[in-house]
């Protein structure tokens, strides 16, 4: 289904994890494989000076520099880290659940990040992890971040590292040139300010397209995430934890309408995130709006060198809202499990994750971090200079708190995921597309 905003390209899930084909790795100062499964870990637990190599996994970018690393290094001589990078949070998922299914999960990292919609699925093993409880961290994080990370017997599965409280990032250039205000205080406004709504912010898109060759918003992915996410409960019961009738939630169909609604009004660019063609939309000018959580900073600067006119606007349709976050685990058949929680202490400690969000854009779960002056004052020049500390600060005060999610979340998610992109694709109906996600949905009920 062409559009003015160029063709739109059919994807898959194994397309999207296509790209997903690389992972970097920093070693201090160790050479090592790209995988994200630990390697043979060194040294002994009975002399505390002994040499050991301790092993990170993470994904995207934590903000977790070699400078930053090599400050623990210095601190802790005897250690070595080993750092992998896994380019998606899809990836790092499916590495962690083979590893449970062909083992124990002793090939694992010593620490291993997990990222919050698919961190039930973890909660279903979490013999297989230490109980991170400690009363030098208590009180560290804000409580939801917490409470996401505990299990219903009251064992910390892990230590938060960022939250992604959601502004609405935007192409202030385009803005102005279909004729709409385009400074971040009038962009807040013209969305609905304080009252900003998910119709308005459709209604405006509208107005833009009209005036402008662009698309509203990059694609579906995002758009369904941000949304979904205000709901308190989208596809299972908290009480039974048993996965709800897709067939029957309406306030998913709402948002799932919604969406699709907009692509008939042209409104997307129907570009799927982290694949190719969405990396180079940044380059084509193909959309002026996204759901911007913190985190997602990094990769617009990123995808968008050399283009100018990206800002962050205070606002979020329908209120708060949070997109992704992460936690850092220790599995506990590591043969170093307590220099693993020191480290995971370290890294998730409110100065370290004060640097990550000056570096990479991941907004800190921690209290004293969030208030420090480093985060207060920081601008961010590639975004027109825009406050974001006070920004995103300002939006997670505005997160009532985490939604449930279990053990089929992230798979349910999926679906729907997978729906509208094949609406936004044009290979298939709203309709259709709505019908084959609850037919697979159902099929998670049958197994309940």
């Amino acid at each position: 289904m062409p559009t003015k905003h160029g063709p739109v390209r059919s994807r898959t899930v194994a397309t999207r994890r296509a790209a997903a084909a690389t992972l970097a790795v920093f070693v201090l100062p160790l050479t090592a494989c790209g995988s994200l499964l630990g390697g043979e870990s060194t040294g002994s637990d009975g002399d505390d000076d002994a040499p050991i190599t301790l092993t990170v996994s993470t994904f995207n970018d934590f903000g977790y520099t070699e400078e930053l690393l090599a400050r623990y290094t210095e601190e802790h001589p005897n250690v070595t880290i080993e750092h992998v990078v896994a380019p998606t949070s899809d990836e790092a998922r499916l590495q962690m659940l083979k590893a449970f299914t062909t083992g124990d999960g002793s090939d694992l990292a010593d620490v291993v990040a997990a990222e919050v919609d698919w961190l039930p699925e973890l909660m279903e093993h979490s013999q297989l992890f230490e109980d991170l409880s400690d009363p030098e961290v208590n009180k560290r994080w804000v409580n939801w971040k917490v409470a996401q990370a505990t299990t219903t017997d009251g064992k910390v599965l892990g230590y938060g590292t960022d939250i992604g409280p959601e502004a609405i990032c935007y192409r202030a250039d385009l803005f102005e040139e279909a004729g709409l205000p385009s400074d971040r205080d009038s962009v807040a406004e013209l969305l609905g300010g304080k009252d900003a709504t998910w119709e308005r912010y459709f209604e405006v898109g509208r107005q833009f397209t009209a005036q402008s060759d662009a698309a509203w918003f990059d694609g579906t992915t995002g758009m369904f995430q941000g949304m979904v996410n205000q709901l308190p409960a989208a596809f299972e019961d908290p009480a039974t934890q048993k996965p709800t009738d897709l067939a029957i939630n309406n306030e998913v169909r709402a948002i799932y309408d919604q969406i699709t609604g907009g692509i008939s009004d042209g409104l997307s660019a129907g570009l799927e995130q982290w694949t190719p063609e969405w990396t180079a939309g940044f380059q084509e000018n193909a959309f002026a709006t996204m759901l911007c959580p913190g985190w997602m900073m990094g990769p617009i600067e990123s995808y968008s060198q050399g283009v100018t006119g990206w800002d962050v606007a205070n606002v979020f349709p329908g209120g708060g809202g949070n997109w992704g976050g992460s936690f850092l685990t220790v599995p506990s058949a590591g043969l170093h499990t307590d220099e693993a929680k020191e480290l995971a202490a370290w890294l998730t400690a409110p100065e370290q994750q004060t640097e990550a969000f000056t570096t990479a854009g991941a907004f800190p779960s921690q209290l004293e971090a969030q208030d420090s002056d480093a985060v207060q004052s920081y601008v961010n020049p590639f975004f027109n200079n825009a406050p974001v500390g006070k920004i995103f600060t300002a939006r997670a005060q505005s997160i009532d708190g985490a939604p449930h999610k279990g053990r089929y979340y992230f798979a349910i998610r999926d679906e729907v995921n997978n729906a509208l992109a094949a609406v936004d694709a044009g290979t298939n109906s709203p309709e259709i597309a709505w019908n084959q996600a609850v037919q697979t949905v159902g099929a998670f009920r049958i197994k309940e």
